[in-house]
């Protein structure tokens, strides 16, 4: 079964990043994958890489928790949410692959992602 536009990761704002592991860690009892001291995947529990993340950056209570969703082809997703009236940003790299976000005609924010 193909993961292409299938919601694959969920970020959560978390500006003390050390007491929001702690906390879904005790509560939930998530594991963390660390990439500095402004981000952490939320581990799977059977080890198969990560569904979601904790951001540093971000700001409680403002908007939702960031769904990102995954494409084959990033710059055609990219295309489309364009054409069907979402406001695309331009696609940036980061250690995972490239990514953009946008809004929806709603004004939802939602995340595209790609392995290239």
């Amino acid at each position: 079964m193909s993961r292409h536009h299938r919601i694959d990761y969920v970020e959560l704002a978390a500006p003390d990043l050390e007491a929001s592991k702690r906390f879904y860690g005790d509560v939930f009892g998530w594991t963390f994958v660390d990439y500095g001291p402004g981000y952490a995947g939320i581990a799977c529990p059977d080890s198969s890489g990560e569904i979601g993340g904790l951001d540093a950056a971000g700001t409680p209570g403002v908007g939702s928790p960031l769904v990102i969703i995954y494409s084959d082809d990033l710059d055609a997703t990219h295309a489309e949410v364009s054409a069907a009236g979402g406001k695309p940003a331009e696609p940036y790299t980061f250690p995972g692959g490239r990514r953009f976000h946008f809004s929806d005609p709603a004004g939802n924010e939602l995340a595209v992602w790609a392995t290239h």
